[in-house]
């Protein structure tokens, strides 16, 4: 067994973070994530559901083929063509699991399930041992944990441990525990379970009550080893619990926790951009460790006393989690080769001698505009050129007219697979006219939910980062965009949405 000091970070951002309304990740994206948790040295990585589409599917075996430091792992239901399909999708991983679920708990069993809770016995031994046929390594969560019956978890927890189960997960599906009970709940299962020891508990708690961290912590202050969590907490709902509140928590309090993980915390940060941007889902300035104003103060007496020593009001440095003032240093004049270089430190690696070209295509056209760039920058400037690869709808030319006292209106000509189509249309402002301009060639249908517009970096001649949320026949998509000019980047996150909807196969919700 696993030394009782060591704490395993399972990281689901792929799977449960990409659940969140909007935040379907093309397999690409996922690929660029999974390598920087790799980076990040999380222990687990779960890549997704292979049995929701054929797209996870794809996902799924794309970041099993490059990932060889971390435990790839797949989802599935208790049924046996989801077991089979994950472990196909796995076969090419350096060290694979396979994460199987069944709910345990009443409501869940009557209403959702219509199984006796014989049947659920049954079923779940029957599909750790279907697992085991793949791998060792192999996971079981009672889904709904929080809100099942202890003495029924007892019974379907040892069952399955002894089928071959390694890992149990215990579910806070709903954020419906506080942490007293849920700790103590981890606690009475170690303690009533005959087998207990010869499986890591793990827990998975949802933030619908805001204590998805705390329970989290209080679970592992009762044995708990596996904590399963996401990047800036991201997840369906309210969300999941933080990786980086997790693992700062334990980190910060070693005179309380007896444990700790063996993430490389000066990676956090730049993780946490990384989801921002892909997902674009921006993070709150105010969010503990990865928000904009987490190490910042503007106090006066905060400002005196960190001056004179900064333990007086920070109780980690700033830069043990990676913040720090990089800037780059690179111009119009310099070479391919350090552009490369730098962009290799921030965790970029191009798959194709094309996709460097036009990174650095768009650099230089960016140092032509731009005095100074910086790091933010060239996170955003990669992530457009990325997500601009195999488009249906790119953006050929964009005229705005906006003046006092005139209705604005934009001129726009797209390319639509392949075939360039041009409009004039007006709008309530800039930005509406050219969405009415896009909808008049494209006729989505799509309801836009969302506009958001961020500053990658400070002043006036900073890059705009544009999010839009697209809902079309009840799907969500986001779209990014990012510019100097806020107009072109609002029409590129458009089009970014678009070129989802109509690019990408819908996926299953794993617990529907």
């Amino acid at each position: 067994m696993l030394s009782d000091s060591k704490l395993i970070i399972f990281d689901t951002t792929l799977r449960d973070g990409e659940q969140s309304p909007g935040a379907s990740m093309t397999k690409d994206e996922k690929v660029r994530i999974a390598k920087a948790l790799e980076k990040l040295k999380v222990d687990i990585i779960e890549a997704g559901f292979p049995a929701a589409s054929q797209g996870d599917f794809e996902a799924v075996s794309a970041v099993a083929s490059v990932i060889k430091d971390a435990t790839v792992c797949g989802l599935s239901r208790a049924l046996d063509k989801d077991i089979d399909t994950a472990a196909q999708a796995l076969k090419s991983a350096a060290k694979m699991r396979i994460h199987t679920f069944l709910a345990t708990s009443p409501i869940h069993m009557e209403k959702k399930l219509r199984m006796t809770p014989d049947e659920v016995v049954e079923r779940a031994v029957a599909a750790v041992k279907r697992a085991r046929n793949y791998t060792d390594d192999v996971e079981f969560s009672p889904e709904d944990a929080g809100r099942s019956e202890t003495d029924f978890l007892c019974r379907v927890i040892e069952a399955v441990i002894n089928a071959g189960a390694k890992t149990i997960n215990i579910p806070d599906t709903v954020g419906y525990n506080l942490p007293d009970r849920f700790g103590n709940l981890i606690k009475t299962l170690r303690e009533r379970i005959p087998n207990s020891d010869q499986a890591i508990f793990s827990v998975h708690c949802h933030n619908d009550l805001g204590l998805a961290v705390a329970n989290s912590l209080s679970a592992v202050l009762n044995g708990a080893r596996q904590v399963e969590c996401t990047i800036n907490g991201l997840g369906e709902r309210a969300g999941n619990a933080a990786l980086e509140e997790i693992v700062m928590a334990v980190r910060t309090r070693q005179d309380v926790f007896n444990c700790d993980t063996t993430i490389d915390t000066t990676q956090i940060v730049n993780c946490s951009k990384l989801i921002s941007t892909i997902t674009g889902f921006p993070v709150q300035p105010n969010k503990a460790i990865v928000g904009a104003n987490a190490f910042a103060h503007e106090s006066g007496i905060h400002q005196d006393g960190v001056i004179k020593h900064r333990e007086t009001y920070e109780i980690m440095r700033a830069e043990d989690v990676g913040w720090k003032a990089n800037r780059m240093v690179l111009g119009k004049l310099s070479g391919r080769n350090a552009f490369n270089q730098r962009l290799k430190e921030l965790g970029y690696d191009f798959t194709s001698e094309s996709e460097l070209n036009a990174a650095f295509s768009r650099f230089k056209a960016l140092a032509d505009k731009k005095q100074e760039i910086y790091d933010d920058d060239l996170q955003a400037l990669i992530s457009d050129t990325l997500s601009a690869e195999n488009e249906r709808f790119k953006l050929v030319f964009l005229h705005v007219c906006s003046e006092t006292g005139e209705t604005p209106h934009a001129q726009l000509t797209l390319s639509v697979a392949g075939e360039e189509k041009t409009t004039d249309k007006t709008g309530s402002g800039p930005v509406d006219a050219t969405y009415n301009s896009i909808e008049s060639i494209v006729k989505s249908g799509c309801h836009l939910q969302l506009y958001s517009v961020n500053n990658v970096t400070d002043g006036t001649d900073a890059l705009a980062e544009v999010s839009v949320r697209l809902e079309k026949d009840g799907r969500i998509i986001t779209g990014q965009g990012a510019d100097i000019d806020i107009v072109i980047a609002s029409a590129k996150a458009y089009l970014s949405a678009l070129n989802k909807i109509f690019g990408k196969l819908e996926r299953q919700h794993p617990q529907v």
